[in-house]
């Protein structure tokens, strides 16, 4: 005995009949992160979001994309700053020597120390650095 099948002949044997819903996502998140943040920190993310009118994960995603992260110090960005200190500590010492023995007598070496602090502030400037941690 053979099983019969009916066809309808507006409908083609090829293409699975259509079952409803969403369509399909390309990509499709599985994975999840969580984090913890303040009621402020989810309130700046929500009102941010809200403003690009996109949901608060979408605008996490977007704004992970597209984050410059800056490393916090490099080794020589560390040595400028112990120099720096030392340079500070300099100008305590002439401060203090300027007390002393009087405000011309030391003028000149702190001209110099003034200096020398300007220019390594302005080398250690060159790399503005923004903090989330103010």
């Amino acid at each position: 005995m053979g099983a019969v099948v009916k066809t309808n002949s507006k409908r083609s044997v090829n293409h699975p009949k259509n079952k409803g819903g969403a369509p399909r996502k390309k990509v499709k998140r599985e994975l999840i992160i969580r984090i913890r943040m303040t009621a402020t920190e989810r309130f700046q993310i929500d009102a941010k979001a809200k403003g690009a009118g996109m949901r608060p994960s979408a605008w996490i995603r977007t704004s992970a994309k597209s984050a410059k992260v800056v490393p916090r110090l490099t080794a020589e960005e560390r040595r400028i700053l112990w120099m720096l200190a030392g340079l500070a500590n300099n100008l305590n010492q002439l401060t203090k020597l300027a007390h002393q023995l009087g405000l011309l007598s030391v003028v000149r070496d702190c001209d110099k120390l003034l200096k020398e602090i300007d220019i390594v502030l302005k080398n250690l400037n060159n790399n503005d650095r923004e903090s989330d941690n103010r």
